[in-house]
């Protein structure tokens, strides 16, 4: 008698989905392949639900769907009122810098439709690929009126024994001259999901889950001028992860904070990447969602590699002959750009800015040159500075910059995720690609797919890049950990400005804790439009001839990409395909030893040029025409090591 109790009620349990779901009969969304199933459902309060499982494990526990206006609720009492026939989605793309160079996405589409207590409609549509989850919120012919979305109810649970890779949001007007929030902390690695974020400002996008032997990447895409940008609630409670909105301090001008509704209100995507970790780190579930870029982009959208004196030198080396040498620099180097950073236009001033822009043209080299975008959001002194706020000036001075021949702008220190600073972001690109300019955000947001819609947003920094290396020994410390994360997350849909590769030594008072291997190795291994690079000419001077021409040749756009192995915090080795060889490169978080055994047979082609951890960190132990495909790489503490075949 006890059994049969236990046994009715592991069966009421097991179908609980059914009946918390159960108001109306679940929807079910399939993948194309049939391993990922999608179940939404409105329970008894008229709240809508939903949950995912791939290849019948569950992935998602039950989670919430749902949004609240000022003046409107769609999260409880929702009436469910249908659901579309099956659409097969099917679409291929070219992108013009990035991970990849061809792309194709296909889904099974359902539109699901529900009316709130006040008969006004909400649809949700979602999208099942082989690759993930994606849906967003459409109020249709909402009412002329404007309204604004104060609350977001979508959560996402997980079983409370999954691991968390996350990265805490800055408190909002704190840092260095209020400049945060800009997506530069610490991430914290494989932490128990439920764990409070310590400031209470909540954890940014995207955010990598472990659960079940399945990994889950959660981001948002395609944010819209009239957007805010969100993150994950500062708390979790049982796993369960919320979205939550920017912190109030988070705007500029109109101080506009919530998204606005108008009349036919469409949302953000929200993406949630769902498989092995191969195929979170080869995804491109954001990016595939988002409106494509016109043709009109690709004449002038040239992917690169870029010399950049700041890194070393700072602030003081702004100055006309150390700019002509980083001139020189790049065009040694056949690198096709050069960043000139802050106050260039008091230091070097705007006549001469024009002969170092005629002397780069005549080295086939462009340059880029620093803005500050702030008006009163921050107090960096910086400039130039206010030349942006309105459409007149910016648009008067990129016509100068257009004349001059500049190729393009690094513009920094943004006010936070606000909706009246996302429509900032967007009003630059948008008159950015009218002079032809190529964009650099820094201090700034995530990108959450702009790049793809905007290619002349060729890279943004929203990371914790190399330049705090130079500042703080605890960043060189930790380099190498962070940088076996990013991979996983941060760099997976989006280009970022990390700056990386320093081979020979810092010029700082910091010690550099990585070996020059690892350093060479995130040349390849970090994806930017336009990769900034933290050596001198003084420290390529003692790099080996052979590491010289490989980083000469190295491709500018990469034609393939392919995670080799790896576990986000510890190590990664990926594969990338360009100008008809493979470059693999791996590197080791950990301050450990190790050695890799790499079956490198699918890979057609010799290995050319093989380039592991030396001696001392700043050595290379180079080897030419290997003749095995089945190679060990010994790594040491913090190292790397890069391999081309051909």
């Amino acid at each position: 008698m006890k059994y049969s109790i236990s046994f009715v009620l592991l069966f009421v349990l097991f179908y609980v989905p059914s009946t918390v779901f159960g108001k109306n009969t679940p929807i079910q969304i399939v993948s194309p392949d049939k391993k990922i199933e999608l179940s939404i459902s409105t329970d008894q309060k008229g709240t809508i639900k939903y949950q995912i499982l791939r290849q019948g494990n569950l992935v998602l526990e039950s989670s919430q769907l749902g949004l609240k206006t000022k003046t409107q609720d769609f999260a409880t009492n929702l009436v469910y009122k249908s659901a579309s026939a099956n659409r097969i989605i099917s679409k291929s793309y070219t992108a013009l810098h990035g991970k990849k160079t061809h792309y194709s996405y296909t889904a099974n589409e359902r539109v699901l439709t529900w009316h709130n207590a006040n008969k006004k409609t909400l649809n949700i549509r979602f999208q099942v690929s082989d690759e993930g989850v994606v849906f967003q919120y459409e109020l249709p012919k909402y009412s002329e009126q404007i309204d604004f979305i104060i609350e977001e109810k979508t959560s996402y649970n997980f079983n409370q024994s999954a691991k968390a890779w996350l990265q805490p949001m800055a408190i909002a007007k704190t840092g260095w001259e209020q400049t945060n929030p800009s997506y530069e902390e610490h991430y914290q690695k494989e932490i128990p999901v439920g764990t409070p974020e310590s400031t209470k400002t909540g954890w940014v996008y995207p955010a990598l889950f472990e659960t079940n032997n399945t990994w889950v990447l959660i981001t948002e895409a395609g944010l819209q001028r009239n957007h805010c940008a969100t993150r994950l609630h500062y708390e979790s409670p049982n796993g369960e992860y919320h979205i939550a909105m920017p912190d109030v301090r988070e705007v500029i001008k109109d101080q506009n904070l919530y998204t606005k509704i108008e009349n036919n209100f469409v949302s953000p995507w929200r993406v949630i990447a769902v498989g092995e970790l191969k195929n979170i780190v080869e995804s491109e579930l954001a990016n595939a969602v988002v409106p494509q870029p016109k043709t009109s982009f690709a004449s002038f959208v040239k992917p690169g590699k870029a010399s950049w004196s700041w890194i070393n030198s700072k602030d003081d080396f702004i100055v006309y002959e150390e700019q002509k040498k980083y001139i020189d620099f790049a065009a040694d180097m056949r690198w096709q750009y050069c960043l000139i950073d802050v106050n260039w236009d008091t230091k070097i001033g705007f006549n001469k800015i024009a002969e170092l822009s005629q002397y780069a043209r005549s080295k086939n080299v462009g340059l880029i040159l620093w803005y500050n975008s702030a008006g009163d959001w921050n107090t960096v002194g910086y400039t130039p500075k206010n030349k942006l706020l309105t459409k007149e000036s910016r648009r008067a001075e990129f016509k100068k910059l257009q004349d001059l021949g500049i190729k393009g702008v690094k513009i920094d220190f943004f006010g936070g995720d606000g909706q009246s600073v996302i429509a900032y972001y967007l009003d630059i690109l948008e008159d950015a690609a009218d002079y032809e300019l190529l964009v650099n955000f820094h201090g700034a947001t995530l990108p959450r797919s702009w790049a793809t819609t905007y290619p002349h947003l060729v890279t943004t920094e929203a990371v914790r890049g190399f330049e705090m290396v130079t500042f703080m020994q605890e960043d060189a410390d930790r380099q190498a950990e962070i940088c076996s994360i990013l991979p996983y997350t941060r760099n997976v849909y989006d280009p970022m400005d990390f700056t990386p590769m320093n081979l020979s030594k810092l010029r700082s008072s910091v010690k550099r804790k990585t070996t020059a291997s690892f350093e060479l190795a995130t040349s390849i291994l970090f994806v930017s439009g336009i990769q900034h690079y933290a050596e001198s000419p003084e420290g390529m001077d003692e790099v080996p001839a052979e590491i010289k021409d490989l980083l000469r040749n190295l491709p500018d756009q990469w034609e393939d990409s392919k995670f080799i192995s790896g576990y986000p915090g510890k190590d990664i080795v990926i594969a990338r395909k360009g100008n008809g060889a493979w470059y693999i490169a791996g590197i080791n978080g950990e301050q450990k030893s190790k050695e890799w055994k790499l079956d490198l047979t699918s890979f057609k082609g010799d290995i050319k040029l093989k380039v592991v951890d030396g001696e001392s960190p700043n050595l290379f132990q180079i080897d030419k025409n290997t003749s095995t495909k089945h190679v060990t790489i010994p790594v040491k503490p913090n190292g790397g090591f890069v391999m081309v075949i051909q």
